[in-house]
């Protein structure tokens, strides 16, 4: 299958071009390769004539999308449009990654697919315009929420995903303030890659939860980096209020993968473990 990875050298990009990698997968670079710019994005794709496309490209500063409102849409939702339409006219599949900030977090129990969304900022509701967007105009579509992703590549549009911020922040000593009442399942890049590499061939469409098993706070999730990796700083939990972020989010963002078990997809591990993995694959602990 010849698959077009939009955003190959990311976090998560990196993972699935190895992942694919029994594929012809043709890796499309940012900037090189911008969503955004349709025209050029549209006869590039065009001319490949993939299966399959595969986005991993957002605008995922979360507060810096409330005072960058347009910006936002315009690559997490406008330019998924375009992608979308682009990918019914080719008959590809279009594989295109959300979030778990979709959901108001005031369920007690894991979100399931068809529980419904209602995003409390930009960049959520950025992300669930693109997912209507994809699931309207694209009969053979994937769309993957997902939550707490980390991976060797670390996250370039961020600067750095949690598990690497945590071990930053203990190199340069002081206290380390993290937020204990912000429930998640940090999700490993790898098994997440892994997983669309079982589930593309499948051709199965619609929304999928994809993340690690289990869940914890960001405090929790901290605790555990410091733990493994063999690090002792001044750890202290505090609230959302506490810490003032611009982006409300979600108290509880659980998903519960229902749709892959329901289909037999690869399992993933429980969150500890995949953490574990990860840092003994990067030397760490």
């Amino acid at each position: 299958m010849k698959i077009a990875l939009i955003g190959a050298d990311g976090q998560l990009g990196t993972e699935l071009h190895e992942s694919l990698a029994g594929h012809e997968v043709v890796p499309l670079y940012f900037p090189a390769f911008d969503i955004t710019r349709t025209a050029e994005a549209r006869a590039t794709l065009a001319g490949l004539a993939p299966a399959a496309i595969v986005n991993t490209a957002a605008f995922h500063r979360v507060d810096e999308c409330e005072d960058r409102a347009e910006a936002a849409f315009r690559v997490n939702a406008f330019a998924v449009r375009d992608l979308a339409l682009l990918a019914r006219e080719l008959g590809a599949t279009l594989v295109h990654f959300s979030t778990d900030y979709v959901f108001d977090g005031r369920k007690t129990e894991p979100y399931l697919e068809d529980d419904p969304p209602f995003p409390l900022s930009v960049y959520a509701g950025s992300k669930l315009a693109g997912e209507f967007f994809v699931r309207a105009l694209c009969p053979a579509h994937i769309v993957v929420r997902t939550c707490g992703l980390y991976g060797p590549a670390g996250c370039r549009e961020k600067g750095a995903n949690f598990v690497e911020a945590m071990l930053r922040a203990a190199e340069r000593g002081g206290p380390v303030r993290v937020v204990d009442d912000q429930w998640v399942t940090p999700t490993s890049a790898a098994e997440l890659a892994a997983c669309i590499a079982d589930l593309l061939p499948r051709r199965v469409y619609g929304v999928f939860h994809l993340t690690n098993e289990g869940c914890c706070t960001w405090y929790q999730f901290a605790r555990a980096i410091f733990d493994l990796a063999g690090k002792t700083p001044d750890l202290r939990p505090i609230d959302s209020a506490t810490l003032g972020a611009r982006a409300r989010r979600p108290a509880f963002s659980v998903l519960e993968n229902g749709r892959a078990k329901a289909i037999g997809l690869r399992g993933f591990s429980d969150w500890r473990v995949a953490l574990r993995d990860f840092l003994r694959r990067m030397g760490i602990g």
